[in-house]
């Protein structure tokens, strides 16, 4: 089982890819079901993750929060004015795109940053702090970034919200670095072999009905390309600032890649969420376009550290 899980792992990108396909050509109605798989996914797939990671490597990081915090500096600040200006020179004229794109690159890290950082052997107990930080501190930073830049105040259900992640995230999390404290040796073997199977199966799984959720719904012409290229480029961004931030700071290839991970992924279902309940549709294009370049931007930055660093 572990070959099999060495050899998923090395074809990660084909599976992102095969997941959006299979999710732009079947589509699903929204319904509170999917969304408890997905939560269910999320947090077998943060157990296993966790299963190779030391609590007690953890809270060394949570006692010294210099790199995450500054890793959050640069999620909450940079990429989001960068984003915000890119849209304003872009698309003058539309300020509901403009606003899609200042949502999707202020919505907290995307959990699936723990898993890459896991798949690129990055810092993994740095990327489970961001994450934790993260969720605590988004949804009151959020709410203040759109009403100062947009002159919107928008309400989020914190107590859900809270509900959802602590499944999510802390629960599994605590529960895997534990067991790997305790276990040793035969709770890695577990998450490197037919665990980690079952963690890149759930990992297609969550893509795959994120994707089919949203994607085929996109009527595709001019502007929606235009939206797609725009798109792109702040992914792009989103990942290379994290490297560069993290070479500006360090030499440590698994913290670089644990900012990387931490700076290029977001919560896609939160910007849509939020776009669809606050704005409009328009609002909600450019983040689920970012869709399109997340997933596969991860797996080709996975194959950049292969190359450079292998």
């Amino acid at each position: 089982m572990k070959k099999i899980n060495t050899w998923l792992t090395q074809r990660i990108s084909l599976f992102v890819l095969l997941a959006l396909a299979c999710g732009y050509f079947l589509p699903l109605d929204p319904n509170p079901v999917l969304q408890y798989i997905v939560i269910a996914l999320f947090g077998y797939m943060t157990f296993t993750t966790s299963l190779t990671t030391s609590f007690r490597e953890f809270i060394k990081i949570v006692r010294r929060p210099k790199m995450p915090v500054y890793t959050l500096c640069i999620v909450h600040i940079a990429i989001p004015f960068a984003a915000w200006m890119v849209g304003i020179l872009v698309f003058p004229e539309n300020h509901l795109v403009q606003i899609g794109f200042l949502i999707g690159s202020a919505v907290p890290v995307g959990i699936t940053s723990l898993i890459w950082a896991h798949i690129v052997k990055g810092n993994v107990p740095l990327a489970l702090v961001i994450v934790s930080l993260d969720t605590i501190l988004a949804p009151l930073l959020l709410p203040l970034f759109i009403l100062f830049v947009v002159g919107a105040v928008i309400s989020i259900d914190y107590p859900k919200m809270i509900i959802e992640l602590l499944f999510m995230i802390s629960l599994p999390s605590v529960a895997g670095m534990l067991i790997h404290d305790y276990a040793g040796g035969r709770a890695r073997s577990f998450s490197e072999g037919f665990g980690g199977v079952l963690s890149r199966i759930a990992f297609f799984g969550i893509i795959f009905i994120n994707s089919c959720l949203v994607l085929p719904f996109i009527v595709w012409g001019p502007l929606i390309l235009k939206i797609v290229l725009v798109a792109a480029f702040i992914a792009a961004f989103g990942y290379f600032i994290g490297y560069v931030a993290g070479r500006a700071v360090t030499t440590d290839r698994s913290t670089i890649v644990s900012m990387v991970y931490s700076t290029g992924m977001r919560n896609i279902a939160t910007g849509l969420v939020i776009a669809t309940s606050y704005f409009s549709y328009e609002a909600a294009v450019p983040i689920a376009l970012a869709m399109l370049f997340q997933q596969p931007f991860a797996a080709f930055t996975a194959k950049i550290f292969q190359y450079r660093f292998s």
